[in-house]
């Protein structure tokens, strides 16, 4: 069966920045200003003010269409133009059989576009992700099977636990009540002011028989950094995230030799040659790709040279739609060292606006959708209203 077109759209949506502010994909207060993307107050990075994502569609021959989608939390327009410049002359018109091993030759191919040009990282794998996990969609409707079971057959599992992303407000124990009266028993708290602020936070929950997970934001400094996280480790907590600069696996490595709470990173690398260095230095005990930074396709390899080194897999979760929630939630009841996922309810809520069938949640656990390929069914009238641009 032959792709017949690949479309990109850049989606850019509105809303309350205000009440994001804390949880996953907007945890600091932003600066002041004028234009959509703005500075964290807490660290240099910046921020939009809307919601940003960029949507793949995958047209074949006969009219089957996969979704998926690439981490574009800002200026989504430039992995669209890389999906028309540089990734559909590759793709349209190559026959697609539905196989693993058919969607593994088409990621080396898209892969190998750029490759010894230098773009092995960023926008090039966002843009590559977002085609990848469209065609692990129409594989998946090919088989008949849904995308979990496309990976790991008769061990795909049909529910994921997930935990809370991010609480708003001062009073995070206050904040966290409606979720554990829900079921959940496990949160993410942002480093996103002050050090001691936090810690007193962690304790409040753990105090409350919660379980946590703290996100520095790669705001910790390698001289400081295992002063500050050891007083971590009488809070038993889940994991720290995001430590240090990305850059630097020797700082981490030592981090994580000089403190017992467990060190997970993930999200910003896409690729087992970028994560490579950092696995093999035992930079982590947690590994946690970003399905729309690094596309089923490579999550799976990283999946695997994870457990080959005895490590978790905790999926990250940011800024997404449909296709890039629902391809987190198969990828991780499919990897048998994966057994959480990351919610972030307000995510949800903007990603389900423009499905024809919601994704689901319900006492804390992911529902995974059982219909062929990734399960969803983007609903393309109202998605219209949203598209800054089409390519």
């Amino acid at each position: 069966m032959k792709i017949e077109s690949v479309e990109a759209f850049a989606v850019r949506v509105p809303r309350d920045i205000g009440a994001a502010t804390g949880l996953a994909g907007s945890p600091t207060v932003l600066e002041e200003g004028k234009g959509d993307y703005r500075w964290s107050q807490a660290y240099p990075a910046l921020y939009s003010t809307n919601f940003e994502t960029a949507l793949v569609k995958v047209t074949m021959a006969s009219g089957m269409v996969g979704w998926g989608e690439a981490q574009a939390p800002l200026a989504p327009e430039v992995a669209c133009t890389i999906v028309r410049l540089l990734l559909r002359p590759v793709l349209v018109g190559q026959e697609i059989d539905g196989s693993i091993a058919g969607i593994e030759h088409l990621w080396m191919k898209m892969y190998s576009t750029m490759r010894v040009r230098g773009q092995t990282g960023g926008f090039m794998l966002d843009a590559i992700s977002g085609v990848d996990i469209a065609l692990w969609d129409i594989a998946g409707k090919m088989a008949g099977l849904p995308v979990n079971a496309l990976i790991a057959g008769g061990e795909a599992r049909l529910h994921v636990t997930a935990y809370i992303s991010g609480l708003t407000g001062e009073n995070k124990l206050e904040a966290s009540r409606p979720y554990s009266d829900q079921g959940f028993t496990l949160f993410k708290l942002f480093h996103d002011s002050d050090w001691r602020s936090l810690l007193d936070a962690v304790g409040q929950l753990r105090n409350a028989g919660m379980g946590v997970a703290v996100d520095a934001l790669w705001r910790l400094e390698s001289e400081t950094a295992i002063e500050m996280a050891s007083e971590l480790d009488p809070l038993h907590v889940h994991w720290l995230e995001a430590p240090l600069h990305p850059e630097d696996p020797a700082a981490h490595a030592a981090l994580a030799r000089a403190i017992d709470t467990p060190i997970a990173i993930g999200e910003s690398y896409r690729t087992v040659f970028e994560l490579k260095t950092f696995i093999l230095a035992r930079a982590m005990q947690i590994l946690q790709p970003d399905l729309g930074r690094c596309g089923i396709t490579e999550a799976v390899r990283i999946a695997s040279i994870g457990r080959d080194h005895g490590m978790k897999i905790v999926p990250h979760v940011s800024i997404a739609m449909g296709p890039q929630v629902a391809a987190a939630v198969h990828f991780a009841a499919a990897v048998p060292n994966c057994s959480l996922l990351e919610y972030n309810p307000s995510v949800l809520e903007m990603a389900n606006r423009f499905l024809r069938e919601p994704l689901v949640i319900r006492d804390a656990v992911y529902a995974v959708p059982q219909t062929p390929g990734l399960g969803i069914e983007i609903d393309e009238a109202k998605l219209a209203a949203v598209i800054s641009s089409c390519i």
